[in-house]
């Protein structure tokens, strides 16, 4: 088999002088997908989301805030003037400007290095910065999904899988939902286009389900339905937001609707 790099990757190459992906056949894939699996749709994480929730940066923040109020406090209360209050609280700003700096780089660097596909049969979740990963979730995995819109205009869509299934949680860090430490859902996180996904998801998971049933193929999804393969920037697609916001819940799939 050849590992020379796809088309694709080679102009990312030229672009930006290396990529870290440039074995993948496929955007975001390992293989290509095999005979009569098409891709749906793909995207990838804004990295301002991915701070606010995945990575906590406006805890972080409060948390640091609250601390040098307590510092403050402390000094008055101990007789000290305001030469003391600064010196006591300037020793804290390196602490939080370097953790919340360090937060801040963790989550551009996820956001551009994941990739997150839907295609008729799977998802497939690609991220990783030292160790790059892609996990592979066949819709005969997935027992239910949801679909969670963030106050930035981002959202999350988290996948439970059936019972037996499981993925360590720090194996899908920082993708993974939180406080689901015992059962752990891979969460898409932080896309832009999250209710378009989402809609294109149930979409996806309805027609398997009733080929399952039936014992046929799935049916190829509506042109509407389909989306291009986007660049790190964000999802683009004709099909309108309406699609989206009415998309309904999967035959047989448990729990939330997407």
């Amino acid at each position: 088999m050849s590992t020379a790099p796809s088309s694709e990757a080679a102009a990312r190459i030229r672009e930006h002088g290396h990529d870290d992906f440039a074995f993948e056949p496929i955007r975001g894939l390992p293989e290509k997908p095999p005979e009569g699996e098409e891709i749906l749709w793909q995207g990838a994480p804004r990295w301002k989301g991915l701070a606010l929730r995945a990575f906590h940066v406006r805890k972080v923040a409060i948390y640091f805030g609250l601390l040098a109020a307590w510092t403050v406090a402390e000094t008055l209360h101990g007789g000290g003037g305001a030469m003391e209050i600064a010196f006591a609280v300037g020793g804290l700003l390196p602490l939080a400007a370097g953790a919340i700096g360090l937060l801040l780089l963790f989550a551009y660097l996820y956001a551009r290095t994941s990739v997150f596909t839907i295609t008729s049969r799977r998802v497939v979740m690609r991220f990783g910065l030292a160790l790059p990963m892609a996990i592979n979730l066949p819709f005969t995995r997935i027992e239910a999904a949801a679909h969670r819109l963030g106050r930035d205009g981002t959202g999350d869509i988290p996948l439970a899988l059936k019972r037996g299934e499981r993925i360590a949680w720090l194996h899908l860090w920082p993708f993974a939902r939180p406080w689901h430490l015992r059962q752990p859902e891979p969460t898409m996180k932080a896309l832009p286009d999250s209710q378009k996904a989402a809609a294109i998801l149930a979409d996806a998971l309805t027609r398997f389900v009733e080929a399952e049933a039936t014992g046929e193929t799935p049916a190829p999804a509506s042109k509407s339905a389909r989306l291009a393969r986007p660049g790190m920037t964000g999802i683009r697609s004709t099909a309108g937001a309406g699609g989206a916001q009415t998309a309904g819940r999967a035959p047989a799939v448990a729990g939330p609707s997407l």
